[in-house]
């Protein structure tokens, strides 16, 4: 494709982002949020040009999670060479024989294997599925609480954080559904009820972390949990409900606990949105609080919630304006540079729990690849529905 169809492949016409306005909530309900720009795809080649599969980082969740958005954009446009990208980079730890050197002792070490399967189905090799019955095999002695929760790693124990949920769950939901195993169905969705049951919060959000006996110094008082609501945690939730109700049965019990979950995030959302610019807190509820700052990871993970919501029918059709604000204001963010190539800042670092300074002191990155993953997913879902 050449240079001008590729970026002008959503309207005819190359734009600059920060010329775009933002629509009133009126506006926004009548107009769907479009943009000039073919911004998954600037993206991708940036970053491949930026990076070869051999140094673009090591095993990991936020790598993963680029990845797996990367394999949505070559779905879209065909590119092969994206394809053979992802491919390359997992060869580097699947050899032949279908071993993979990893543990598993984490929840964030399990992310990148959600690739295994759609590798398996594209191109038939039996070693990624191999590699992928390792984790599989790995859940049923997974440390978890009484009441099912696996730990967000086995050296903290009781600990459930929110962002966990979707660092396994999907995977084992996908795997499921693949390779007809119900076991991940059913446990894919207790854990997120469990989770939900210890971490939700009444104003429509859920707070990061859960420490079962209340032994951690951010875990004291009633419910053990811990009392900030950080951005991204609950982006993460939200995708992971969403992710898990497009493979499971119908019919499941825990299905409509799950769109409820999705109700929930929706509504605490639209409430703490910032209606100057579309986009979230860092810290959600905190938005005049001295030091915040708006967070472009957890706005692209908000609005790819809400606008597959509304498409599946589980959220009212009104939440469809909450996620055009929420595009637009995500796609003020990223611009291409004098080198041609796009920069998507404002993006957190990797984040652990803390109290309200250590929240609002994490860094804000460029073009790190929690953005980067989180941007094509809510790209490729904008783009699709508008």
């Amino acid at each position: 494709m050449s240079q001008l169809n590729r970026r002008s492949v959503l309207l005819g016409g190359a734009g600059a982002v920060a010329a775009l306005p933002l629509l009133t909530s009126q506006q926004a309900t009548a107009e769907p949020a479009v943009a000039a720009t073919d911004w998954s795809v600037e993206l991708v080649d940036s970053t491949i040009a930026r990076h070869k599969p051999s140094d673009i980082g090591g095993w990991g969740y936020a790598i993963g999670l680029y990845l797996y958005g990367q394999y949505l954009v070559y779905k879209r446009t065909g590119t092969k060479s994206y394809f053979d990208y992802i491919k390359t980079w997992m060869d580097r730890f699947v050899d032949s024989s279908g071993n993979i050197s990893n543990s598993f002792n984490n929840l964030d070490s399990m992310r990148s294997m959600q690739l295994l399967p759609i590798l398996h189905r594209e191109t038939g090799q039996a070693r990624y599925k191999t590699a992928a019955d390792k984790l599989r095999k790995r859940f049923p002695s997974y440390p978890r609480t009484s009441d099912g929760g696996m730990y967000h790693a086995t050296s903290k124990v009781g600990q459930l954080w929110g962002d966990g949920v979707y660092m396994a769950q999907p995977f084992i939901a996908d795997y499921a559904k693949a390779y007809n195993d119900p076991y991940g169905f059913d446990e894919s969705t207790r854990n997120m009820v469990t989770y939900f049951t210890h971490l939700q919060s009444d104003d429509g959000l859920i707070w990061h972390a859960y420490d079962a006996d209340g032994s951690e110094s951010w875990s004291s008082g009633t419910g053990h949990h811990s009392k900030f609501h950080w951005g991204r945690a609950i982006g993460w939730f939200g995708m992971a409900a969403i992710d898990i109700l497009e493979v499971l049965p119908a019919d499941h019990p825990r299905r409509q606990n799950l769109i409820d979950i999705v109700k929930h995030l929706a509504t605490g959302y639209q409430r703490f949105q910032d209606p100057a610019t579309g986009r979230w807190w860092q810290v959600v509820d905190k938005g005049t609080t001295s030091g915040n700052w708006l967070e472009t990871s957890c706005s692209a993970m908000y609005t790819f919630m809400l606008s597959r919501g509304v498409e599946r029918g589980y959220l009212d059709p009104s939440y469809k304006a909450v996620a055009t604000k929420g595009y637009q204001g995500v796609l003020q963010k990223i611009s291409l540079g004098s080198d041609k190539r796009t920069n998507l800042t404002d993006i957190c670092e990797g984040t652990n729990v803390g109290d309200l300074n250590y929240y609002l002191k994490r860094a804000r990155k460029t073009n790190d690849n929690h953005g980067l993953g989180a941007f094509l997913i809510m790209n490729e879902q904008l783009t699709r529905v508008p």
